[in-house]
This record gives C-alpha cells, structure tokens and sequence, in this order.
C-alpha cells in the first residue's frame, strides 16, 4: 500500500490534483482512499458529484458527513460505513472535517478522522493500494502535521505555483518535512508545479526544488479544461477523458507512483 501526503496553500489547486490522480489511479485499475483533511470538506466533492446545479443540501448530500461531526454528535456511536462515500470509480472518500468558523482548533479533524479510521478498520476494509491524503498547506502544525507521521503517509508531495505566497508556503511545509525527518516521518517526494503562468514561474519553483534538495516532479498546465469540469461537479478524468489536461493528469499519476517504487513504497 502506498500512502502519500499532498499539501499545499489553500487555493493552489490541490484539492483539483489529488481528486484527478485519484480517477486516474481508479482507471489504472487500483484501490484508491482519498483523505481530505481540510476544514471546508469540499477535497473529495469532484469525486461525489460536485455542485453541479444542484445547490447546497444537494452537494451536503453527495459528500461524506465528515468525521468530526460524527464524533460531535454520536462519540463513537457510528460505524465504518457512516465515514465514508464511494465516488468515481469506486474511490472511497473520507472528509475530516473541522470546527464551526471561529471555534476550536481546524487540527482537530484530521486528527479524530485518521484516528478513526483506524479504530474502525477502514485499511483492512477497503484493502486500498494508494491512499492519498490531500492537507491544508497554510499552516503545519498540530493536526496538519498528522498525515507526515509514522505510520501515516510515506511520502509528502508539495502543490505551488510561482506566486510569492504559494512558494512561501511551500517552504514551510517542505522545511516542517525536513525539521521531522529524524522521527521517523514521512519524506519529501518532490514539488507540483500548478502553473499560474506568473513571470519567472518555472525558474522560482525550480530553485525552491533545489534549496530542498528535491525535484519539481510534474509541471500541470493552466486551463479552462479544469474550470469546465468542476462546473460539471467532476473531475477533468471523468469529463474529459481525452483531453490533454486528463493526460497530463494520468501522467502525474503514474509518477507519483514511480517516486514510491510502485504499490510496496
């Protein structure tokens, strides 16, 4: 089982990413458990069907109830199959969740759902070959450090553009990897590149590669292919099978694999 670890700076695209590498893994044939490990809950929507003109309730309604709600409201009264929904292509998708806007610590989430998962047997349920945590990149600490630890991901991948913020953030996370590595935690597998098309974008990105000591291990165009299939509520895998941007997502895919050495990283 591979277990691999995406962060990156709240809308940078991650969510985007993990969703297509998810489908494009499905199609290959594996087990694919999505993780989304974000406050808004929203990692896994393209899988489950999205917005598509379907309003709020119908969209709350396609997701996973997230696992901190059901830890607010049941304890530990709920099975398994309450955590999670199977969307496209029979990925099993998993929201933790996080506390109501101003209240409580959003870490909180991550850390009741990957505790929960295990409780409850959900590896040994699903059998999963590739389990993909896609993590809130702004801060990491507490909770958003969780999927880094022994036992968790094997493996962080970092989602950036060339804008200033973005690669200040993925510094942080890469040098919070690089502070952990003598505790046995996940390591850094290299950078996506999610192009914003900013000036000097590959060479920024390139250099924060190097100060790491890592490399850019994809490079995803910027496209209205992305936009007009989340207007769908799918992911660009599902809605455009045969477009170049499911290919470069296929291709993305089958690297992240490589990186890991195949399905025993």
């Amino acid at each position: 089982m591979i277990k691999l670890a995406v962060y990156g700076k709240g809308g940078i695209g991650k969510s985007t990413t993990v969703s297509n590498v998810s489908a494009a893994l499905a199609d290959m044939g594996y087990k694919v458990m999505q993780i989304g490990c974000d406050p808004k809950a929203d990692s896994t929507a393209s899988l489950c069907g999205g917005m598509a003109g379907a309003g709020e309730k119908s969209y709350l309604a396609k997701t996973p109830v997230t696992v901190l709600d059901l830890v607010r409201q049941k304890k530990d009264d709920f099975a398994l199959e309450d955590m999670v929904r199977i969307g496209y292509g029979g990925v099993v998708c998993v929201e933790a969740g996080g506390p109501s806007p101003g209240v409580g610590c959003a870490g909180r989430g991550i850390i009741a759902a990957l505790e929960k998962l295990a409780e409850k047997g959900a590896y040994e349920t699903y059998k999963p070959d590739v389990v993909l945590y896609d993590v809130l990149g702004d801060v990491v600490c507490g909770g958003f450090s969780m999927p880094m630890r022994g036992g968790y991901a094997d493996k962080v991948f970092v989602v950036t553009s060339g804008e200033n913020m973005a690669i200040h953030a993925a510094a942080n996370i890469a040098m919070a990897v690089e502070n952990f590595g003598d505790r046995g935690y996940a390591k850094l597998g290299g950078l996506i590149l999610n192009r914003r098309n900013v000036k000097n974008e590959e060479e920024k990105v390139a250099e924060l590669a190097d100060d790491f000591h890592t490399s850019v291990i994809a490079a995803l165009d910027r496209s209205d292919t992305v936009q007009e299939a989340e207007a769908l509520g799918k992911t660009v895998i599902e809605a455009f099978p045969e477009s170049g941007m499911a290919g470069q997502y296929r291709t993305l895919a089958s690297t992240l694999l490589d990186v890991c050495g195949g399905v025993s990283c």
